[in-house]
């Protein structure tokens, strides 16, 4: 896989993590759980990015302090849709990543997009958003 989209998908994994910072507080019980469960997924997710980058020919882009949201997150509606936003999100740039990878890379790739689109049409589900499903994860409407 191309340096630029690890590097890209790394970033977009710092972000997601931080985002489920204000998500998780505005949720409770198997919401809150589910949360947990998806920041610690893309934690894991950025700690293998590292050790890829810093042991191949890239660099460790640094984290960010902190990530503008794209709307306040005030309440449970507002948490569940940043969920939906934080998994589309990232499911775009493991998207983006395809074309730059072959093999075991591309197969890792794939299986992160899906999972990334599965989390987000559980998240709209929980929050009663239609459609559950998009046509194409990953790529903007």
């Amino acid at each position: 896989m191309s340096t630029e989209a690890l590097t890209g998908a790394l970033t977009a994994e710092y972000a997601a993590i931080w985002a489920y910072g204000p998500i998780g507080v505005r949720l409770v019980g198997a919401e809150r759980k589910a949360a947990a469960e998806a920041e610690a997924a893309h934690r894991s997710r950025r700690d293998v990015l590292v050790v890829q980058l810093s042991t191949g020919s890239g660099t460790v882009p640094p984290d960010r302090a902190g990530y503008a949201l794209p709307f306040p997150v005030i309440d449970r509606a507002s948490a569940l849709r940043l969920a939906v936003a934080v998994e589309e999100r990232t499911a775009a740039f493991w998207r983006a990543a395809l074309p730059a990878s072959t093999g075991a890379e591309r197969d890792r790739a794939l299986a992160t997009l899906t999972e990334y689109a599965v989390r987000a049409t559980r998240w709209r589900r929980t929050a009663g958003i239609t459609p559950l499903t998009v046509p194409f994860p990953g790529r903007p409407a």
